[in-house]
């Protein structure tokens, strides 16, 4: 396949690993040295970070000014997160001030931008606020690579340059079959990272057991986490992984914070839709399903999909083959009518209305008999049998009344018509 568009590539050996950790804090040693001055006549200098990923962040700088200073903080806020941390600083004799913050006290996402900055209460009701520096919080334990070319930036740590070069090639498949699918505008450059392992991969994300992940999009990052390790089914994985989370940054850079408003079914239907290589086990767990009558109601794939590997497998499976269903049905138009009725707020049920003009539940008994070969009849009887319940009963209450006036009149000697 012809590749255009200019390639960078970036190696660095093993060995440089402790180098590279070298040269991080260094830049960061060099990036926030600049003296920051106020009419306060305070000297803020040597601003510097370090970090041991997923253990602590180490902040110091020097702080020097003319009047007694009553109180010193140190603040930080993570990227996409407005809550900002604010602690209290000792400042010595020699004007340094450091402080360690435990990364147990609050999770950070991986590979987010870190603001921090200064604030000083002085003598006389002056404040001195430093201006707001920044790091980014990678993750530094492994040795990455780095191959990009037009907006995607690919990482990998483990394989050589080929292999580097082959999952970038499958990002940019997957980004034009997203294109094909929902047109998007180009936007910030996303950022992905490919782990040699789930196990390392899980670890990172602090999932805490959940061994069926292997991959993660953080969205408002524009970051992407996959787990493939080299090898003969590397290109597989390549091409299933990658894609599938490319089309959630996508999505949500198509519709911003009504990215959250989306079914799930929508969502995770569309990232397999673009994948390279179908999921092979997504035919097995339907066909098994349906024959055992287990398939999960569409309604109930509207927000989280269940957390076990089982219900998890067959939430996606559904998700894949309903909106295929709803994209060789309806049309691509159709389907990009759904991602725009969600956005403007429409509740799961109604988007479905909306646009293709029936309920949901009636979507979702046409999908499992066209393309699941479903008897709905009993399914549909069982769900209207609580209604038909309930209009028995209506009709039964003014019969059985009757019972009581008949006996009464056959006690007072009105004999029984023969």
């Amino acid at each position: 396949m012809k590749k255009t568009g200019w390639t960078r590539i970036n190696s660095r050996e093993g060995k440089m690993r402790r180098f590279f950790a070298f040269l991080v804090v260094l830049a960061c040693l060099f990036s926030f040295t600049v003296p920051a001055r106020a009419q306060s006549s305070v000297e803020l200098s040597g601003v510097a970070v370090s970090y041991t990923f997923g253990e602590q962040i180490s902040f110091s700088a020097k702080i020097q000014t003319q009047l007694a200073i009553q109180g010193a903080y140190l603040l930080f806020q993570v990227e996409g997160n407005q809550n900002t941390r604010t602690i209290p600083l000792t400042i010595a004799s020699t004007g340094a001030a450091s402080y360690s913050y435990p990364l147990q006290n609050g999770l950070l996402q991986p590979f987010s931008r870190i603001f921090f900055w200064y604030h000083l209460l002085l003598t006389g009701g002056n404040t001195f606020e430093s201006p707001h520096y920044f790091f980014k919080y990678d993750d530094n334990r492994y040795p990455w690579q780095t191959v990009e070319s037009n907006g995607l930036h690919l990482h990998w740590y483990a394989g050589d340059v080929s292999f580097g070069q082959a999952a970038l090639d499958a990002a940019h498949a997957g980004y034009q079959a997203i294109q094909n699918l929902i047109p998007v505008p180009a936007g910030d450059p996303i950022d992905i990272y490919v782990y040699a392992s789930s196990a390392e991969l899980q670890d990172t994300l602090n999932l805490g057991g959940s061994t069926w992940i292997s991959g993660h999009a953080n969205p408002d990052l524009g970051v992407v986490l996959v787990s493939i390790a080299p090898g003969q089914n590397q290109s597989i994985e390549m091409e299933r992984q990658i894609p599938h989370q490319l089309a959630h940054i996508l999505l949500y850079r198509l519709t911003g914070s009504a990215y959250a408003n989306l079914p799930n079914w929508l969502t995770e239907g569309i990232a397999s839709q673009v994948e390279g290589y179908p999921n092979a086990d997504y035919t097995q767990v339907l066909n098994a399903s349906t024959q055992n009558k287990t398939l999960l109601p569409i309604t109930d794939l509207c927000g989280p999909f269940p957390v076990d590997a089982s219900g998890a497998i067959l939430a996606y499976a559904e998700s894949d083959s309903f909106i295929s269903y709803i994209h060789k049905t309806y049309g691509t138009s159709n389907l990009q009518a759904l991602i725009q009725a969600y956005s403007n707020g429409l509740s799961c049920d109604q988007g479905i209305d909306h646009v293709l003009g029936m309920p949901l539940s009636q979507l979702d008994l046409q999908w499992r008999q066209s393309d699941l070969g479903e008897k709905v009849a009993g399914l549909v009887f069982q769900n209207l049998l609580p209604y038909l319940v309930f209009l028995v009963a209506i009709l039964l209450i003014p019969a059985w009344r009757l019972v009581p006036n008949r006996k009464k009149k056959e006690k007072n000697g009105n004999p029984r018509p023969r």
